[in-house]
């Protein structure tokens, strides 16, 4: 059954078309790329809706939010002959037929009018260019190659592969995320030009990458994708850290190196079930992250044991440098790098207390589930796991404590204010620190929560045993 959201695109297509019926546009409109390509696979259209048209989009545009099918005003590109335009929920993007050339240290194409056909050979794969008029339905194949490889699930380029990815180096990234995310092949040489290429990524900016890598890691694919953009050279110019971890051993409960052991945490975390796209993503960016710190931790005991003592603290650091430098938004990094930095926490622990929940509750938050579906994943992906953690065990006791605690935050019983005027304190950080050895013993069960009464029994009691000491 088709998405709402796939419907809808269909309907604003469908309303341009109708539109444009009997003007000067009416035949000269067509759907290209995913819109026309998935359908063909079976599959919805993409969220993207492009549509090339012979002659004037931008005036194309206009003449469309003059006849008042969209209330939301076009966005114009003059540069570039694109527009636009906001409609049935969807942006639609419409672009005159156009032919491009490139300067040596720029994406940004400089362009001017052309035929269909030469517009269908500026596109990326051959099987993005193939188009749909969106009031006939007539399919257009002007490149000839297309629909074959469509039927063959070849993804290749119109022009040789190498001029196509120097124009637009950004193209070696969608190469790899759409040959896994449709399943398709390479085709011959494509593979080598994009190594050879692959340090052009330079050109590119840093958000245009992030966006490629996070549609990426949102498809089941990722892991997949993850090995073809190291083997390809595109992950040493993205993110070098990644390389040292290649090779490194990891010693007795591990049966494959640091990236191989990566690679499977983002099997394991791709193939799961989750909430909405952001928290997806969080995990997903955790997992590719989770062991970033131990090629820099390693260490050799005189047994020969291998440790990596601070790795995940270690690791933490290094995301939170890598997410920032690829420019997510501060509340990503900080999720992930805090996954990251907790990732180890569980394997720690002989037994899953009641005040071991508190304590993860208290600092995990609203991340509390992306850290098990993280923690979940690495544990699936050890070769030889001694005790398996039993993560049914601890989501009931989280619930159980999750439930217990709803009415209550677990804090200290006492402010601030009241611990200066318990034991006559001035601000500092000594009152700090009392409010939160109070809130330790809250989350111990040692007082319960709210228990102003107790708590000033054991502040008075453990002041005085601190002085007697």
């Amino acid at each position: 059954m088709a998405r709402p959201e796939h419907n809808l695109r269909v309907k604003a297509v469908e309303r341009i078309a109708s539109a444009t019926e009997n003007t000067e546009w009416h035949g000269r409109l067509y759907l290209v790329g995913g819109a026309v390509r998935d359908p063909l696979l079976g599959l919805d259209r993409p969220n993207e809706c492009d549509i090339v048209v012979e002659g004037d989009a931008i005036e194309l545009v206009n003449y469309l939010y003059a006849a008042g099918i969209s209330d939301v005003h076009p966005v114009v590109y003059p540069r570039f002959g694109t527009a636009m335009l906001h409609l049935e929920g969807s942006n639609v993007e419409f672009v005159s037929a156009r032919k491009e050339s490139y300067s040596e240290h720029s994406r940004k194409p400089n362009v001017e009018a052309a035929s269909l056909l030469e517009d269908a050979k500026r596109r990326d794969f051959t099987v993005n260019a193939l188009m749909r008029n969106i009031h006939s339905g007539e399919l257009l194949d002007l490149l000839g190659t297309g629909l074959e490889d469509l039927k063959n699930r070849v993804l290749r380029t119109p022009l040789e592969p190498v001029e196509t990815f120097r124009d637009d180096p950004l193209r070696m990234l969608r190469a790899v995320r759409l040959k896994n995310r449709l399943k398709f092949d390479f085709a011959p040489g494509l593979a080598n030009a994009i190594s050879q290429e692959a340090s052009r990524l330079k050109i590119i900016s840093a958000e245009r990458i992030r966006d490629e890598i996070i549609k990426m890691l949102l498809d089941r694919s990722a892991a997949q994708s993850l090995k073809d953009l190291m083997s390809l050279g595109l992950l040493h110019e993205i993110a070098p850290e990644f390389v040292a971890a290649i090779g490194v051993d990891q010693g007795t409960y591990h049966d494959k190196d640091v990236w191989e052991h990566t690679l499977d945490v983002v099997e394991m975390a791709a193939q799961g079930e989750y909430e909405n796209d952001e928290e997806r993503l969080i995990v997903l960016l955790a997992a590719s992250l989770h062991d970033i710190g131990k090629p820099c931790t390693k260490s050799i005991e005189a047994t020969g044991r291998v440790r990596f003592f601070g790795h995940d603290k270690q690791g933490a650091v290094i995301a939170e440098r890598i997410l920032t430098r690829m420019r997510f938004p501060k509340r990503t990094v900080h999720a992930v790098s805090k996954l990251v930095g907790n990732h180890m926490r569980l394997g720690s622990a002989p037994e899953f207390s009641k005040a071991a929940a508190r304590r993860l509750l208290r600092d995990m938050g609203e991340l509390t589930e992306p850290f098990l579906r993280l923690c979940e994943a690495d544990a699936a992906a050890i070769g030889r796991i001694p005790k398996p953690i039993p993560f049914d065990e601890i989501r009931s006791r989280l619930a159980e404590v999750q439930k217990s605690t709803e009415s209550a935050p677990l804090d200290s019983p006492l402010t601030g204010k009241e611990i200066m005027a318990e034991l006559g304190l001035k601000p500092g950080p000594e009152v700090g620190e009392w409010k939160q050895f109070l809130q330790e013993a809250v989350i111990e069960g040692v007082i319960e929560q709210g228990d102003k009464g107790g708590a000033r029994k054991l502040l008075l009691r453990a002041r005085n045993l601190s002085e007697t000491d």
